[in-house]
């Protein structure tokens, strides 16, 4: 693939994106975290842990893998069920 960016070069253009989404995440966490009540039950809770568990693995496809996470089954009567 000529003209590719490298690993590096991606890093570099992409650093300070990662960093804030990062720190954004973090700082959610916290809110829900110093909030009362309880989320132990939460089925999206469950969703974020295993997204974050992917997301922390050497997988090449964790956007996909991510994606699916929180995606539908696909169901061939959607067009129905959402009255179009």
């Amino acid at each position: 693939m000529p003209n590719a960016p490298t690993a590096p070069d991606l890093l570099n253009r992409e650093f300070l994106q990662i960093r804030a989404k990062l720190l954004e995440l973090a700082a959610a966490f916290d809110r829900i975290g110093r909030a009362p009540g309880s989320i132990v039950d939460d089925p999206r809770l469950v969703q974020v842990h295993r997204a974050l568990e992917i997301l922390n693995s050497e997988n090449p496809h964790r956007a996909e893998q991510i994606q699916q996470i929180f995606s539908r089954e696909y169901d061939p009567a959607w067009r129905e069920q959402f009255g179009l």
